[in-house]
């Protein structure tokens, strides 16, 4: 497996993976018709715009390489915080999917260490993730990271029902990464 970033010709992909990561993880946590109605066209159009123009972000993805051509497991987006209440010195990991098959791999560890390496190289001192707070999985899989619940939780509506997140810190400089 290799971790890779990511370019505008991984659109199609990241949002295949995106769109399966919210519908396999989400299962049962969020409604059925909300999940079943996600696009990937439409997906696959924002990650292109996000992939053209990055600003101080960015993606990797988690490939296969024993396949032909190279498969994608997942990807992980990262930049600076987009908390109002962030300290200064904060990124954030917005994004980290990997597909149902991949789940239990390392490659959502190796994601994750690789987007806590991109912050702390662009000198953030400490970084945040938001999960689902219903979410066991994920939140078992960022504690077993380093990640701590940091006490903050947020309310996001969505078209006919709400998801309530909690948001997960690490330190960098003791995080070993």
């Amino acid at each position: 497996m290799r971790i890779r970033p990511a370019t505008v010709d991984d659109a199609e992909a990241l949002a295949g993976i995106h769109v399966r990561g919210w519908q396999w993880g989400y299962r049962g946590q969020l409604p059925d018709d909300y999940l079943n109605g996600l696009s990937v066209d439409r997906r696959a159009e924002q990650w292109r715009g996000w992939l053209l123009d990055p600003g101080d972000t960015a993606t990797w993805v988690a490939e296969d390489e024993t396949s032909d051509p190279a498969r994608a497991l997942g990807f992980a987006a990262a930049g600076p915080s987009r908390d109002p209440d962030h300290t200064p010195g904060t990124g954030e990991v917005y994004a980290i999917y990997v597909e149902e098959d991949a789940a239990g791999t390392g490659a959502g560890a190796l994601l994750l260490s690789r987007a806590r390496e991109w912050l702390a190289g662009r000198g953030f001192a400490h970084a945040t993730l938001w999960v689902l707070a219903t979410n066991a999985r994920a939140r078992r899989f960022y504690e077993r990271e380093g990640w701590r619940p940091d006490g903050e939780a947020k309310t996001e509506p969505r078209e006919d029902f709400e998801m309530r997140e909690l948001r997960f810190a690490v330190d960098l400089a003791t995080s070993g990464g």
